[in-house]
């Protein structure tokens, strides 16, 4: 059975207001006081067969679902690509390898644009039952399919829905990984050590996952931006006396035209603030693993 993590704070709680205030420049490149990121999750063409479970107790292949995912690589992709460029954005796109092996287009589209791709497994799906060594296969095989397609060498990973294994951090450091974002547990990034080394988290966060929001949840388009404007206004005050992230993550076969307008309207409205950064997740990463203001914990999660 796995140990289970200290709860006690790795690091003390304090509010350190004035100390960092007098640093505030330094918490993000360029005196940027907030930074958003914009992530796109690549995962329809590496979904597992959709099956339907008819009235007679058999399953059936499920024809229209395979429609759905097939909207993500023919209109959602295109779409947010086109919002992107549109506002001079550059995202983090998580691709799972099958993706780019049957469609390689997608990746060199990405690429192309000056994305950020990083990897999200073989296939879109569970990796936390697998052995250590079947786990190591997945995540590598999925790698080296976005090397393959798009020339970049991953830096960043993504577990399908957040869930990780006891031994994935340690098999993402072994491959050369900087960073993972399979966590919720902060609005800024943080430092954790694995195998004896510094390695990144650039939290995650739900709430403002568009998957969530409106297939889980079935929640509407102005909720929806009204919970992006209330989370950036809220960081944005915040980000005065310290480092703050907010995070957006988009699926693209979530992203029908009046979600993605809703998107495009806050985008609109985030740029209009002053100092507000859209970056790219390893640039972030970058930063902060080289800055002294990077809070640094005494062991993983």
């Amino acid at each position: 059975m796995a140990r289970r993590p200290s709860l006690k704070p790795a690091t003390k709680f304090r509010s350190n207001r004035a100390s960092r205030r007098a640093t505030a420049p330094q918490f993000w490149p360029g005196s940027a006081r907030l930074v958003v990121s914009l992530s796109l999750m690549v995962e329809s063409p590496a979904e597992p067969q959709q099956m339907f479970l008819a009235p007679d107790g058999k399953r059936y292949p499920d024809l229209p679902a395979e429609t759905g995912i097939q909207y993500g690589y023919r209109e959602g992709i295109p779409r947010l690509l086109d919002l992107f460029d549109r506002y001079k954005i550059k995202c983090s796109a998580f691709i799972s390898g099958n993706c780019v092996d049957l469609i390689p287009e997608i990746g060199t589209e990405i690429a192309q644009r000056g994305h950020e791709c990083a990897a999200h497994g073989k296939m879109h799906d569970w990796q936390m039952q697998m052995s250590r060594e079947e786990e190591y296969a997945f995540i590598k095989a999925g790698m080296d399919s976005v090397i393959r397609v798009t020339g970049q060498i991953p830096l960043g990973y993504n577990c399908k829905a957040l869930r990780r294994s006891p031994q994935t951090l340690s098999i993402l450091q072994e491959l050369g990984f900087l960073y993972h974002i399979d966590d919720v547990s902060r609005d800024e990034p943080f430092i954790i050590p694995v195998n004896g080394k510094p390695f990144v988290v650039v939290p995650y966060t739900r709430h403002l996952n568009d998957f969530e929001h409106f297939v889980l949840y079935q929640q509407d388009v102005n909720g929806y931006e009204s919970a992006l404007r209330d989370e950036f206004d809220t960081l944005y005050e915040e980000a005065e006396h310290k480092r703050r992230m907010m995070v957006i993550s988009w699926h693209d076969r979530v992203a029908r035209p009046a979600r993605v307008r809703a998107l495009r309207r806050f985008i609109e409205y985030a740029q209009k603030k002053k100092g507000v950064w859209f970056a790219r997740k390893d640039a972030i990463a970058k930063w902060a693993l080289e800055s002294d203001l990077t809070i640094r914990e005494k062991e993983a999660t």
